[in-house]
């Protein structure tokens, strides 16, 4: 056996992946296909430069920077992966450098997705000065 053969990576030891297969197997996306049209769109950058080639490979170590529902996303990779595994499994292929903020409510303040209810009403209708009556 000669040194180069003994320098290769195990079998199923990738060095690098496919971007675009890389955030489908970190959860990042439903579907390789949603994954490679952000990238195809040029709004993922790899270590701060932007790319537009679902084709580009990422390696541990590169850093990503996404935008993702309402949040940009920026994320480090630790692992590659083999396969779109479980929710912990993927959250361990990378490193959360800028997690999504949650946004703080006030606890008086009602939620805006959900219906008033009768005594949020009440209340709203005192503030104004109006009677129920």
């Amino acid at each position: 056996m000669t040194g180069a053969a003994s320098e290769r990576q195990p079998p199923g030891e990738a060095t690098s992946l496919r971007i675009d297969k890389w955030l489908f197997h970190a959860r990042f996306f439903k579907t390789r296909s949603l994954a490679a049209k952000l990238v195809s769109e040029g709004k993922v950058r790899v270590d701060g430069t932007p790319i537009s080639k679902p084709s580009r490979t990422v390696s541990p170590g590169d850093t990503l920077t996404f935008p993702k529902d309402r949040h940009i996303r920026v994320i480090r990779i630790v692992a590659l992966g083999t396969r779109r595994g479980p929710a912990p499994e993927a959250q361990a292929l990378y490193e959360d450098l800028a997690p999504p903020e949650r946004p703080s409510r006030d606890p008086g303040e009602p939620k805006a997705d959900v219906r008033p209810t009768a005594r949020d009403r009440r209340i709203a209708l005192r503030m104004r000065g109006k009677s129920l009556e």
